[in-house]
């Protein structure tokens, strides 16, 4: 009973990952799996990858910094890199616009470009997430080699156009309503923009899509 907890590093097949990890460090060509949100199973296409001399590895993820993750390699071979979207605008001289606000508009909207879920679902299962990272993230974050604030100044205006009208489906007898009409209120200080003025290596093409990068 209950919802279930994505966010638990248990969820991960740690035993193969590290398998996987250990036969690409050693320069092994490796296929790898991927998740398909839409039926909850992994599946494998054929994305075969190998390193070369010299390239590095990069491992991304709410567990990046948890030891247990990466538990094959030594600590010498990894540094790691703590990414958090840390908003630094104010709605005025007194009021801080919540970097928690933030990531949940961020998620809204990726989760229905890319995993097929609307604004309803991602915000019941957002304590889910915060309180994983209470759990999973910030208990490791002194183990980073650096901190990288992944926020940007126009983010909320290019995100606004994609969230409104997922916010506005969630009617009053929803659960959901008082945190979406809470965000739609919040919206409003910031003008809508087009996410075709913003490059095509922005992080914020990772919520939107058109990111030249594959993600």
């Amino acid at each position: 009973f209950g919802k279930q907890d994505f966010e638990s590093i248990e969820r991960l097949d740690l035993k193969q990952f590290n398998e996987d990890l250990t036969k690409m460090i050693r320069g092994e060509a490796v296929e790898l799996p991927s998740y398909n949100f839409l039926t909850g199973k992994r599946e494998y296409k054929g994305n075969v990858h190998q390193l070369k001399h010299g390239e590095i590895f990069v491992i991304e993820g709410i567990h990046g910094l948890n030891d247990r993750l990466t538990s094959s390699i030594a600590p010498e071979n990894k540094f790691k890199v703590f990414v958090s979207a840390m908003t630094q605008l104010n709605v005025d001289d007194h009021n801080h616009i919540s970097t928690v606000d933030s990531r949940l508009i961020r998620r809204i909207v990726r989760d229905h470009q890319f995993r097929g879920r609307d604004a309803a679902e991602t915000i019941s299962t957002w304590n889910y997430v915060t309180r994983g990272e209470e759990e999973n993230i910030f208990p490791f974050q002194e183990n980073a080699d650096m901190i990288f604030n992944s926020a940007t100044i126009y983010e909320l205006s290019v995100l606004k156009p994609y969230i409104e009208p997922l916010l506005f489906k969630i009617d009053d007898s929803m659960e959901e309503y008082p945190d979406a009409k809470r965000l739609i209120k919040f919206l409003h200080y910031f003008l809508s923009s087009n996410s075709d003025m913003i490059p095509n290596n922005s992080i914020i093409k990772e919520f939107v899509g058109g990111s030249c990068f594959k993600v």
